[in-house]
């Protein structure tokens, strides 16, 4: 009796790279997808956020919240790839999850037109079986070590499928992790692994008048420990400091001179212009006055790509001090996305409130929304009035 087809729509496999749920995997798994459900080894269904993404080389972080850490992929590397090693492909093939297959590696700098916009450089090649479903999974050496992320298979033909080399993956992933990029705050460390990938990361560049800086790291120590995140990679700096707040002391381990030295870091804000914005035109003076905040337009791609469905924001440029965002703790970088029932996605939804300012400061403190990274807080914002704190 022949087997029952199986239908599977928009399935792909990825990597856990920290246990606070971020993910690796391919843009392509998750380009358009309105909702990202993810399923654990262990059963357990949860919605990701897309986080980050670059869609030059099909990568994409998502993030999943558990109520427990999730235990890490363990890491190889690329760099000492032969032609002919067993290897190990694991991923959801068409949809039946944990497939584990195996094959040698073909060939080595493999460089795949797809389509007509989307080119894969440097790629591993390999006859372990890659289908549909495989994409963004791990490639396995045979200590069990991700030594590349799954991404194609060549249409029409058996046995050749490739993948992207871990170590090319991991550092897209540290750009696409970049506290800088993601929260608006800043360490000014240039990481950089010296004797390859898994070597010692060692400071290769200090920007002047940063944190680092301020805490007493040089060029050329060795980076041990940040928080309680081991160093191990360049990645492992932006995890050290991802989801910290401005103000926070972070312990940092360095070897200097063959000796360990603690210091402490002080999270800061990312540097903007070193004069604080003003109110130009109307439409800013009027924000000004009313929420005590300068915003510009956001558009919706900035807030979809961190996993929010929104139509756009408006961006806060300056918060005016004393005033009741601002005794909230409202921030520059944040983004307003809704106050009391309406959706603050263009100036013309701004005005529009604007317009009711004097009904709506007649009801007392009303709910706003802003969005700071990748989460999406809420208060209580009172026009002319003090409110109260921002929760999550």
């Amino acid at each position: 009796r022949g087997m029952a087809t199986r239908e599977v729509n928009g399935m792909g496999t990825g990597v856990v790279i920290d246990a606070r749920g971020y993910i690796l995997t391919n843009h392509h798994v998750v380009d358009g997808v309105r909702h990202i459900n993810v399923t654990l080894d262990g059963g357990q269904a949860y919605v990701a956020q897309l986080v980050a993404h670059d869609r030059e080389t099909d990568l994409a972080v998502i993030r999943v919240r558990t109520p427990q850490p999730l235990p890490t992929i363990h890491l190889g590397t690329s760099g000492d790839l032969m032609t002919g090693e067993t290897v190990v492909a694991v991923g959801n093939a068409y949809g039946y999850e944990h497939t584990v297959t195996s094959g040698i590696i073909s060939a080595l700098h493999r460089n795949v037109q797809v389509n007509e916009t989307q080119q894969y450089l440097d790629l591993i090649q390999t006859d372990a079986s890659i289908n549909p479903g495989n994409s963004g999974g791990p490639l396995l050496n045979l200590d069990g070590e991700m030594i590349g992320l799954n991404v194609a298979v060549r249409a029409g033909a058996q046995g050749i499928g490739f993948a992207i080399p871990v170590d090319k993956a991991l550092d897209i992933a540290t750009r696409l992790l970049n506290v800088e990029r993601l929260e608006s705050q800043w360490h000014g460390i240039t990481p950089l692994a010296v004797d390859g990938p898994k070597g010692p990361v060692t400071v290769a560049r200090i920007d002047d008048d940063s944190p680092a800086a301020s805490s007493g790291i040089e060029r050329g120590d060795e980076l041990r420990q940040i928080g309680t995140t081991s160093i191990e990679r360049p990645l492992d700096v932006e995890r050290a400091l991802l989801g910290r707040r401005v103000g926070d002391r972070v312990p940092v381990l360095v070897k200097r001179d063959g000796r360990e030295v603690s210091l402490d870091l002080v999270v800061a804000a990312k540097p903007g212009r070193t004069r604080d914005a003003e109110p130009a035109g109307q439409f800013q003076q009027a924000t000004w006055e009313a929420f005590g905040l300068i915003l510009t337009p956001e558009s919706a791609s900035t807030l979809r790509d961190r996993g929010l469905p929104l139509d756009g924001g408006m961006r806060v440029v300056a918060v005016r001090p004393g005033s009741s965002a601002s005794t909230q703790g409202v921030a520059k970088g944040d983004i307003l996305v809704q106050i009391h029932r309406w959706y603050t996605t263009s100036e013309e939804d701004v005005n529009f409130i604007l317009n009711r300012a004097d009904q709506v400061a007649k009801l007392g403190p009303v709910r706003f929304d802003i969005v700071r990274g990748n989460e999406r807080f809420f208060g209580q914002l009172a026009l002319g009035t003090e409110g109260a704190t921002t929760r999550r």
